[in-house]
């Protein structure tokens, strides 16, 4: 027994030796390398990048990207993405790659062997493109225990998990910001402290911060939109798009109100909904003009009126617009691009999916918007939410200049101007 003790402990010692031995070979080559950049060896509280899962000191740093590592070999191994030393060459498209095996997986692009028979796009492996294959079937095989939202991948539904959990595991090591993601966190370090911003398109020259960004961007310049609904064969040029339209054809509406427990098909609309319905503050100030909006886009949206700014240019002439639906509507009309709604009953064509539904009412006599203090019924939601103001005391529009407060947005407009004028003011107040 002592004997065969004494051999196991021997064959014990020869692969602990083995292994030390590695690793020494391993870090003697790494100390030999050439160190490109600075590294933050001192190891403080201060140190401390939180991941998830963990709490470890990282204390090596990332001179370019601000990335931290526990261990210098990891990284001498990372900073290669910024010297691109030793990486493989593309003979294709120039892209280049970290190792060999990264490279032999993209060429598989280029042999369109893994190709979306949807929409012909190509991908790296299998895996890639199933998981791909969603964005045009609608498959979401993940579920969320909590609130039974759905999900393409694992990755995003562990992602939105944390919207529950409350955690941010990824955290600014300048102002100490955390976020879910670490895509966001590099965002943000890029457009908050070095206001970077590498990706720039080739075409109308704005520059963006990622180039996930820059490549749906892009998408408008050429019209592409790869992702096409299979009940309406409406076309979408992003799939987060296809998603919310989906919800058309579905009636889900998974974003509750907590105050009047109405629902909504989008988290945006929820939170328009909260502000518009539930709460009557108007922190952005037109600086033209002194109107109080709820929504720092409205307020965007408004001074476009004082400086006559047209963002909207149309990609076949020379036309610019003010608002986006106008530029849809001159391209449906001067360029045949897009796609008309029309009424099955008289032909008539429209822009919108909601400006045909409205104008369906009108054959059908339908009303479905039914006051709850009196018998009158309205076509439309607004006309419901104007009229309702017949019942109520509340005043929630003010002419700044006068203080007199009104009901309706239209009288406080008219009345401005009004005021303005005998107040002799010299600035144009343009509505």
């Amino acid at each position: 027994m002592a004997v065969h003790s004494s051999v196991v402990r021997t064959s014990a010692d020869i692969v602990l030796y083995c292994v030390m031995l590695l690793f020494a070979m391993i870090s003697c080559l790494l100390s030999c390398a050439g160190s490109v950049f600075e590294l933050k060896t001192a190891v403080d509280s201060n140190d401390v990048t939180e991941h998830p899962g963990d709490d470890k000191s990282r204390p090596y740093l990332c001179t370019v990207c601000d990335k931290r590592f526990t261990q210098k070999g990891n990284l001498n191994v990372h900073r290669r993405r910024h010297t691109e030393e030793n990486w493989y060459s593309c003979t294709e498209c120039e892209k280049r790659f970290r190792s060999e095996s990264y490279l032999r997986l993209h060429m598989n692009v280029h042999s369109s062997k893994y190709k979306c028979t949807e929409c012909g796009k190509c991908f790296n492996d299998s895996s890639a493109l199933m998981i791909h294959k969603r964005t045009h079937s609608g498959e979401r095989p993940f579920e969320c225990s909590v609130c039974s939202k759905r999900f393409a991948t694992s990755t995003k539904l562990a992602v939105h998990s944390r919207i529950h959990s409350g955690e941010k595991p990824y955290k600014c090591h300048v102002c100490g910001k955390a976020f879910t993601q670490h895509r966001t966190l590099k965002g943000h370090i890029m457009r908050v402290h070095t206001g970077e911003k590498p990706y720039q398109c080739q075409v109308c020259e704005k520059a963006f911060s990622e180039s996930g960004s820059l490549n749906i961007h892009m998408r408008r310049h050429t019209g592409e939109k790869p992702y096409k609904c299979q009940v309406c064969n409406q076309a979408f040029s992003q799939s987060n798009n296809l998603t919310v339209h989906m919800r058309v054809h579905t009636g889900v509406k998974p974003y509750r109100c907590s105050l009047c427990k109405k629902r909504f098909s989008t988290s945006c609309s929820l939170q328009t909904h909260t502000l518009h319905s539930h709460s009557n503050r108007r922190p952005y100030h037109c600086p033209y003009c002194a109107m109080q909006f709820k929504q720092s886009v409205d307020l965007k949206r408004h001074v476009r009126v004082h400086t006559d700014a047209k963002p909207h240019s149309c990609r076949h002439c020379s036309d610019r617009f003010r608002w986006h639906h106008q530029l849809n509507r001159h391209l449906l009309k001067s360029h045949n691009e897009g796609t008309w709604f029309t009424c099955n009953m008289c032909e008539k064509k429209f822009l919108t999916r909601g400006e045909l539904k409205f104008h369906s009412f009108q054959h059908e006599d339908v009303k479905p918007y039914v006051c709850s203090e009196c018998p009158k019924r309205f076509r439309r939601a607004d006309a419901l939410k104007s009229h309702q103001l017949v019942h109520t005391d509340c005043k929630q529009f003010c002419c700044v200049l006068c203080c007199k407060y009104f009901k309706r947005k239209r009288s406080v407009v008219s009345h401005f101007k009004k005021c303005a004028k005998r107040l002799g003011c010299s600035r144009p107040f343009l509505f």
